[in-house]
């Protein structure tokens, strides 16, 4: 029997979480540059906006030549309608890559402890191996309660097996203890490990050992999912579609344009300086090659790409600038 044909079995699979512009997606990128060579990988990524960003950008930094296989559920938490977006996009991933890992990126605003209930279904018992689940922390929003009040931020700790303290570089005096003791009261788990880095750099062997969290039965949400997303249509005529969604608190707009509308690289990067949001994250086709955005509230990170199929932008934030498409138009060349 050859190893296409050979039933997939125990996969190594790792749940990384974390709230809205934590360092999800840098953390993700790292871990896939110190991929072993000999290995391939799945990554499952899910956003809470209808358009789908991570996928290209993860697509623009590495490659199935590189044994990465990547895909997305977008549209929000994919646990959502009992995990049915979830199990067809695992479904076709696991037949597709077989990986020797899986990781799977839930949005910051989705809801973990229902992830693990169904990745711990009896529909994957046999083919995955569930290892350490990484909820990554940015300590200082333990100072606001829209944070520490939010059910979803709160369920990413629970959850842990190990707690990591991201952007420590950026921390004040006391923040540090601060999600210490936080971590010390939330954790379902005794000792749960905590550590600090900066910029998502989060060392692999924290992602060996089985986790020690139990899936619960909890209470299904469900969304209207009856409408198709705007990343399943095909863009109109006029060369961009729009997409806007919300729940959790914030909301989300976003954007897909057409490969031949180009944009000015010098225009685009004034006006995302400007945008105030919880999260951005966007691929553009230049004049002068393909670029990659991923913006907090801390800074904006630029990165060039190899390729993508189109530019694409989501916003998430608590109010939305109801003039962004012009000013996104009025940077095409």
């Amino acid at each position: 029997m050859s190893k296409l044909q050979e039933p997939i079995s125990a996969v190594p699979t790792n749940i990384i979480t974390g709230f809205l512009g934590v360092g999800k997606t840098s953390a993700i990128l790292n871990l896939m540059r110190h991929k072993p060579e000999n290995e391939r990988w799945a990554i499952l990524v899910n956003e809470f906006g209808e358009i789908g960003v991570d996928g290209s950008l993860f697509e623009g930094s590495s490659s199935e030549g590189q044994q990465v296989y990547i895909r997305e559920v977008p549209g929000g938490c994919m646990c959502c309608a009992a995990g049915l977006p979830m199990q067809i996009a695992l479904n076709q991933l696991l037949t597709h890559s077989r990986p020797d890992r899986l990781l799977i990126e839930p949005t910051g605003l989705g809801h973990p402890k229902e992830v693990l209930e169904v990745l711990s279904s009896e529909n994957y018992r046999e083919v995955l191996s569930l290892q350490k689940i990484i909820t990554l922390v940015d300590a200082r929003k333990l100072s606001e309660p829209k944070y520490t009040e939010h059910d979803t931020f709160n369920q990413q700790i629970d959850i842990a097996d190990i707690v990591v303290g991201n952007k420590a570089d950026l921390y004040a005096v006391g923040d540090n203890e601060l999600l210490s003791d936080y971590v010390s009261q939330r954790a379902n788990k005794e000792g749960t490990p905590l550590v600090y880095t900066i910029q998502g750099d989060i060392p692999l062997e924290l992602l060996d050992g089985e986790t020690s969290s139990v899936a619960q039965q909890s209470h299904h949400h469900h969304h209207n999912t009856t409408k198709p997303l705007a990343s399943e249509l095909p863009i109109p005529p006029r060369g961009y579609i729009k997409a806007v969604n919300s729940g959790e608190g914030f909301n989300s707009v976003g954007w897909r344009f057409a490969p031949n509308k180009v944009f000015s690289r010098q225009k685009l990067i004034a006006l995302l300086v400007t945008i105030e949001a919880e999260r951005l994250k966007a691929v553009f086709i230049m004049q002068d090659g393909i670029f990659g955005y991923n913006m907090t509230s801390d800074e904006l990170q630029e990165g060039e790409l190899d390729d993508c199929n189109e530019s694409r932008i989501e916003i998430i934030a608590s109010t939305i600038d109801s003039s962004l498409e012009e000013k996104l138009l009025n940077c095409l060349v």
